[in-house]
């Protein structure tokens, strides 16, 4: 199993939380009660495993109950302990010497820290209650007992700590052994039992004497069916509700930055490494980071301010004390940014927080009997209304704390006003922080223009088309933000395509679907930041004036104004070094990344700060090394020599265009970026006229447009700032070989081997060889538009104009002729690397089943009645109810008149913005298709243009004419898995006849989320591929976003059988799909059924123009002009039925040849 595309270790997992504390810190057996009744009372937010009986996982997390310790000490091995001891709770191999080893390693390893082991005592447990698959896995539950010997309570905590470390690193071999806690104030209970049966399994629980005054409890949703012990939570400290979107990222920091850290409470804090885990669950590995930090004596609430702060750097109205101690102390580390709800405790404080866009619900309550509720929803035990003292809940970046020996109760103001006055923060940074923006028009170096030979050069060695000039360089300097384009890609991927593409192709963006939200950047502007430090960081532990010695950047994107400040300042602790990225070819690609690392760590060893990578200088005869992996390259190298925390790595290039570009530099490392090349150009435009402008003007906008840009791309992901992106490597690479993205980009996921470091360098010569010869103009372009003899589009005018003879004609032999163009066409997708194996014994056709039976398995793809026609959309629905199929609504409702007609979809899709959805529109459905991500924009939400909105598009979408219309990213009442059961559970309960469908695009890890989705008990799900259709997108979305449906189909099916899940869910693809040869390949790697859009369109009479977003389609199709839809849409619903049939006939024909005589 291990060798597909599927991972079992990979799961996402989402969850119910809460916690219950007395106030005033008496411990009682009923507290304890309390909170399990509460854990029990929301098992419908956890999962259950294929068995139908393991839970994903439940714990508690409780203050030691010292009197019940103490009796079970005695009972156990015949000690009692004093007053100061510490109990372990530890997972053991069920196999007697690898327990005996486990054993005999946390003993070593204490009794090396001068602690004393009194005894060991057998966890009395009683699995009559566990799933088969609990039981299967179920490790051996033992207690160990220790005493502090000499030391004191804070030595004793910090021995505990050291020695838990190195017994889990003598034991990394062993993946059962597991310390779910050793402290003396805490102890951690959790398995993978249904809540309600903990107590049963635990028997310690029921004894009266197990008192408590904090209870931290959780309940797991996995999207894995096949969960392990060790994942329940609560972990050692915390448990969390959410997802850590930036753990790749956080994770590396923590390595790059453990050489900074150092604190007199942990003297051997090196040997101590990782000092976070960096694989399995992201809980833990932040769970791990906050015990370092308090262990190292970082303050409990300044510790969790410093990993989940609060938006700060755009609310005006906050204390400028608050807002220096945020800023400073953002200096030294990155938020830890993604969805969280964290409840959280010491054995002192019970904490919980929310993180700055507070999508967890969390809401308390204090009661008479001074206990203070918190949890995922209210009333998770019984209460009387009389009995409330008072309730709320916590907000977006807000904090609530329950002080268990004071007696006192800390809002986000209390704990707020500790922390700014711990230190002179804000003196600090007025003293020592030097914000760029406010010195600027100080004797900087003026902006130099290349002249026009030199420039054509740089433009053709960087690749720089007409089109890219005319299309996404012009608009975004014209309206300061990105071109919108439609139709979708139908180019290669660049590591199958004929012609030189830029390195940034071969990275597809990763984003946010079902188990964490895409975040809205319209709405929630005020948490999003591009805020960026220059300079050394310096150790956590302290707190001086010099840590606030930085510079600070508003946006990364650096103006020339701001560079050549940057890059000629003599600020002390800023000094400057610039690397070349040129080479000799002679020399090799490879040796040459290496070159650059070597000169980047000489560098910082002689104590150089900022690095400039540079492919400005260009001479004949070098080449430049592509700085995206020049960048990913030197990060990761400095990274792993402990230096990278000491510099910053400012690129200047010519590669760096348009936002994708820009990301893929920031999220392989890039501290700040110096687009030089972008800026001539926009200088070049104004020269020759094609823009008319202010040249100062036309470089802000272009730079408003870039950040607008990197923001839609971080909040694809649900990523709010930049510091957290920043070496996240939220990317998926396709066609990189092994040797490339280990030097330069370690760590990302690259399932699909392809161009090495010859092959770059070939393409580098190849450009390198035309822009040397002046009488070569620059390339006219082809990647957005079907240029003769530029790059490949699999909807070129030859397959167009033969579709359209052959359905209008309704001669077979004319298809024939169109498969024949695309079934033998160059290799552009990856399904067509696909071929069959030899010597299957064909049968005779007259055996294969009808194409009766065919059609209903062909569906419409959901394309929007506004994105098309009414003609277009009505004749589609017509064509797909005759022959059988089904016809998508799409996500702009549908025209009640047409319900339970033959022009009625039979699919009708609920999106984020929920246009037209009515209790009438989903009872005329057979299939409700939640729309989660679409192929042509992963990760946003649809827009239809104001000038298509009409009196007849608002009065179904309940809006206004003009009016442009646009569904947020993620659909505001699903943030979690738990959140879509409850979605699909509402559908079926409007229209309990309707299958629920939720469509899903695919990238890395879909197969996981698909699992997910059928344990939240969906009918269907549809894998889409980035191709995308009608929709009106950001061209940078439409070009690299998401992944191709035969990646993300052929995981999905091995996650549903790994998981026991496939016969519970039908499973459906769509995505450029033309011919009855895609179908079969799709049905090889799993499909049951098949979605097409654009083709049926094409069929229609669409040419391609791909201005469908522009209301003036020629042919009538995507347009709701009435004129043009009069006189020149020439589609009929003949047509439509036309595509179809040739498309099942032809199928039949593959399925003979390879002896098949169904689908099924």
């Amino acid at each position: 199993m291990n060798s597909g595309l599927y991972h079992p270790d990979e799961f996402r997992d989402n969850c119910g939380f809460g916690l219950i504390a007395h106030m005033k810190g008496d411990a009682s057996h009923k507290l304890l009660q309390t909170a399990i009744a509460s854990l029990t009372s929301m098992t419908h937010r956890g999962g259950i495993a294929a068995d139908g009986k393991t839970g994903d996982g439940c714990g508690l997390l409780i203050q030691s109950p010292d009197a019940f310790l103490k009796k079970a000490a005695q009972a156990a091995f015949g000690k009692t302990p004093g007053e100061l001891f510490a109990v372990g709770q530890v997972f053991l191999s069920p196999e007697l010497a690898k327990a005996a080893s486990g054993r005999a390693a946390i003993e070593k390893r204490l009794v090396d820290q001068g602690l004393e082991i009194m005894g060991w005592r057998d966890v009395p447990v009683d699995d009559s209650c566990l799933g088969p698959i609990a039981l299967d896995s179920m490790p051996r539950i033992e207690q160990v007992f220790v005493a502090p010997g000499a030391k004191s309570e804070p030595e004793f905590a910090i021995s505990l700590f050291i020695g838990r470390r190195h017994a889990e690193t003598d034991m990394a071999d062993d993946p059962e052994f597991y310390i779910c806690s050793l402290s003396h104030r805490t102890l951690a209970i959790k398995g993978l039992m249904m809540p309600e049966d903990l107590a049963n399994f635990y028997k310690d629980l029921s004894d009266p004497d197990f008192a408590t005054a904090i209870c931290v409890f959780h309940q797991r949703f996995s999207t894995n069916t096949m969960p392990r012990w060790p994942l329940a939570q609560p972990f050692r400290y915390l448990a969390h509700n959410g997802e850590i979107n930036t753990i790749d990222g956080n994770r590396n920091w923590a390595i790059a930055r453990a050489a900074k850290f150092s604190s007199p409470n942990l003297p051997d804090l090196q040997t101590l490494r990782p000092l976070v885990n960096l694989a399995g669950s992201d809980s833990s590995s932040m769970d791990n980071m906050l015990e370092i930090l308090l262990a190292g004596g970082v303050d409990l609430f300044r510790a969790a301010r410093m990993m989940i702060p609060p938006a700060w750097q755009n609310v005006d109205t906050m204390d400028s004390e608050l807002r220096a101690f945020y800023e400073y102390n953002s200096m030294h580390m990155e938020p830890w940014d993604g969805p969280a709800g964290l409840v959280m405790s010491d054995g002192r404080y019970a904490v919980c927080m929310l993180d700055r866009n507070g999508l967890r619900p969390a809401r308390w309550v204090v009661t008479k009997d001074d206990f203070i509720t918190l949890a995922s929803e209210i009333g998770t035990h019984s209460y009387q209304p009389t009995d409330v003292v008072a309730k709320g809940r916590v907000g977006p970046g807000q904090m609530l704390v329950v002080d268990t020996e004071s007696g006192e109760v800390l809002h986000t103001g209390d704990i707020d006003q500790r922390l700014k006055t711990a230190q002179p923060y804000k003196r600090w940074l007025r003293e020592n922080a030097l914000r760029v923006e406010t010195t600027l028009n100080q004797d900087t170096p003026d902006f130099q223009l290349m002249d026009a030979d030199e420039l054509l050069i740089h433009q053709k060695m960087f690749m720089v088309s007409y089109e890219e000039r005319d299309q996404i360089l012009r608009p975004l300097a014209e309206n300061a933000q990105e071109a919108v384009g439609s139709m979708g890609d139908d180019t290669p991927m660049a590591v199958l395509s004929s012609k030189v593409r830029h390195v940034a192709d071969y990275f597809r963006q990763k984003f946010a679907q079902v188990t964490n939200p895409a975040i809205d950047p319209l709405r929630e502007a005020i948490v999003m930041s591009l805020e960026t430090c220059l300079g050394a960081e310096r150790n956590v532990f302290e707190e001086t004036a010099e840590h606030a010695n930085r510079i600070i950047l508003t946006t990364p994107v650096l103006s020339p104004a701001k560079f050549l400040r940057i890059a000629n300042n003599d600020r002390p602790g800023f000094t400057v070094a610039r690397i070349s990225l040129g080479y000799l070819p002679a020399q090799g690609l490879e040796q040459a990344v290496h070159r650059v690392c070597d000169e980047a760590e000489q560098a910082v060893r002689r104590g150089k700060v900022l690095l400039i990578l540079s492919d400005k200088d260009l001479k004949q005869g070098e080449l430049p090394v592509s700085s995206l992996m020049a960048t990913g390259a030197v990060h990761h190298h400095l990274v792993a020599n402990g230096l990278r925390c000491d510099s910053n790595i400012i690129v200047e290039t010519g590669w760096a265009r348009d936002p994708h570009h820009f990301a893929v530099l920031f999220g392989f490392g890039a501290t700040a970026i110096y687009p030089y090349l972008a800026y001539q150009v926009l200088n070049d435009l104004i020269r020759t006229g094609e823009l008319l402008m202010d040249p100062i003007d036309a470089k802000n906008n272009y730079r408003k447009g870039i950040n607008k840009g990197l923001l839609k791309i971080l909040s694809k992901m649900g990523i709010s700032t930049v510091a957290s992106y920043r070496g996240a490597q939220l990317f998926e690479a396709i066609g990189l070989a092994d040797e490339v993205a280990d030097l330069c980009f370690k760590g990302v996921p690259c399932r699909i081997q392809g161009a090495g470091f010859f092959d770059f360098q070939q393409d580098q010569e190849q450009l390198a060889f035309t822009a040397w010869k002046p009488r070569k103009p620059i390339s006219p372009g082809g990647l957005l538009k079907y240029i003769h003899g530029q790059e490949y589009h699999a909807f070129n005018p030859d397959v167009v104009g033969k579709l359209q003879e052959a359905v209008s004609t309704g001669s077979y032999g004319h298809y024939k002729e169109y498969a024949a163009l695309v079934n033998e066409r160059p290799v552009a997708t990856l399904r067509d690397l696909l071929g069959f194996r030899e010597g299957i014994e064909a049968i005779g056709i007259s055996e294969v089943e009808p194409v009766e039976q065919i059609f209903t398995r062909f569906d419409s793809a959901g394309m929007s009645l506004g994105a098309l026609s009414p003609e277009a959309h009505e004749a589609l629905a017509v064509a797909m109810n005759r022959l059988g199929g089904r016809s998508n609504s799409g996500e702009g409702g549908e025209d009640p008149a047409r319900y339970g007609t033959e022009k009625g979809s039979r699919i009708k899709q609920v999106a984020s913005g929920r246009f037209g959805v009515t209790a009438e529109y989903l009872r005329s459905a057979d299939v409700m298709q939640i729309k989660v991500a679409q192929g042509a924009k992963p990760g946003e939400g649809g827009q239809l243009p104001g000038g298509k909105v009409n009196e007849l598009i608002a009065r179904l979408r309940y809006s206004v004419p003009g009016v442009t219309l646009i569904s947020p990213p993620p659909h505001h009442d699903i943030y979690s898995i738990e959140d879509l059961a409850q979605l699909i559970f509402d559908l079926k309960q409007v229209n309990p006849q309707a299958l629920v469908s939720v469509k899903l695009v695919s990238e890395p890890g879909v197969g996981t989320i698909a699992a997910g989705v059928a344990k939240a008990y969906a009918d269907l799900i549809t894998i889409s591929g980035y191709d995308g259709g009608t929709a009106a997108s950001p061209l940078a979305s439409i070009r690299y976003a998401g992944s191709p449906w035969e990646l993300g189909l052929t995981e999905t099916q091995q996650a549903l059988r790994a998981n026991d899940l496939r016969g519970k869910i039908r499973l459906q693809t769509d995505g450029g799909i033309k011919t009855g040869l895609d179908v079969v390949k799709a049905a090889i790697l799993g499909a049951e059924s098949f979605g097409f859009g654009t083709t049926p369109m094409v069929a229609l009479g669409c040419k391609y123009l791909r201005i469908c977003h522009l209301n003036n389609c020629a042919t009538g199709v995507a347009t709701q002009n009435e004129h043009l839809r009069e006189e020149h849409f020439k589609g009929t619903v003949e047509m439509a039925m036309n595509f179809f049939r040739f498309v099942a006939e032809e199928t039949r024909e593959w399925m003979a040849k390879l002896g098949v005589r169904s689908l099924e």
